[in-house]
């Protein structure tokens, strides 16, 4: 059973191929959806993280899932030597917020989304799914093989898209039990910054040199958050990758030469080649 909605400002995919899945269990992912989008988005006013950016709510007394979200990003601050950063300061977040800013304005988009959708493929797996996808604008969990019985052996195929040009796919990959994210500005634009650049009390420094990194993973959480700070690394971001033991990277910079860590090859479908 598959089926797509547009949640969070981006579509979101539920696909569980166990022959039992029902509506209702697919409706159950896309309520967490909506749940985690009134929470945490940024664009809407009455959402908890927007209320801690107002200053109405103090963040000791704020809910448990944020209070893990802020704690998630702080560990990952530490891991990515700072390129990992959700506190925005900028003149552009304080007019938005008017008279009641508090000063610091938190974004924990680059956290959030690789992180729910985690959650609900938890969700899945605790009511005993093996073999799904979980997909929320192009950041995937993958668990199992499409095929529940003669094809097990064919796993999940996953396409990295040329920035260039989105019709076209320059990497087909075959995965299963792992989680896959890219942080780029092909699609959105500029909206991912360097946080340790000059600039960093307004916006930081923007990314210049490279247009998308792919990170595969242990799962879709870890991918999303080491690809965010990876790509706030520049050309260099391929290196902290390739330095994660259970991480591969793909980076194809602004100039459309690509970069791969060693063991990425492994993933790659070769007859797609």
């Amino acid at each position: 059973m598959k089926e797509t909605r547009l949640l969070m400002g981006m579509p979101v995919t539920v696909d569980v191929r166990d022959p039992r899945a029902t509506q209702a269990e697919i409706d159950k992912i896309f309520d967490y959806f909506n749940y985690i989008d009134e929470k945490f988005s940024t664009y809407r006013e009455a959402s908890e993280i927007m209320k801690i950016n107002r200053g109405e709510l103090a963040l000791e007394d704020a809910s448990d899932d944020l209070l893990t979200i802020f704690a998630l990003a702080e560990e990952t601050k530490l891991l990515t030597d700072g390129y990992f950063d959700i506190k925005r300061i900028s003149n552009e977040n304080a007019k938005d917020l008017g008279k009641g800013w508090a000063g610091d304005f938190y974004d924990p988009s680059g956290i959030v989304k690789g992180w729910a959708i985690w959650q609900a493929a938890k969700i899945l797996e605790c009511d005993g799914f093996e073999n799904f996808y979980v997909d929320a604008g192009g950041d995937v969990q993958v668990r199992g093989f499409p095929a529940t019985s003669d094809m097990r052996h064919a796993t999940w195929k996953i396409g990295i898209k040329n920035p260039f040009n989105q019709d076209e796919i320059v990497k087909a990959l075959m995965l299963t039990d792992c989680g896959i994210a890219t942080s780029g500005t092909y699609i959105r634009g500029d909206h991912l910054y360097n946080p340790r650049g000059e600039r960093r009390k307004e916006k930081g420094e923007r990314v210049p040199d490279i247009i998308s990194l792919t990170v595969i993973g242990p799962n879709v959480y870890e991918a999303d958050r080491f690809a965010t700070a990876a790509f706030a690394m520049g050309k260099k971001g391929i290196e902290f990758i390739e330095s994660l033991p259970g991480f591969e990277g793909y980076m194809i910079d602004t100039g459309g030469i690509a970069t791969m860590t060693s063991g990425f090859e492994k993933y790659v479908d070769k007859e797609k080649e």
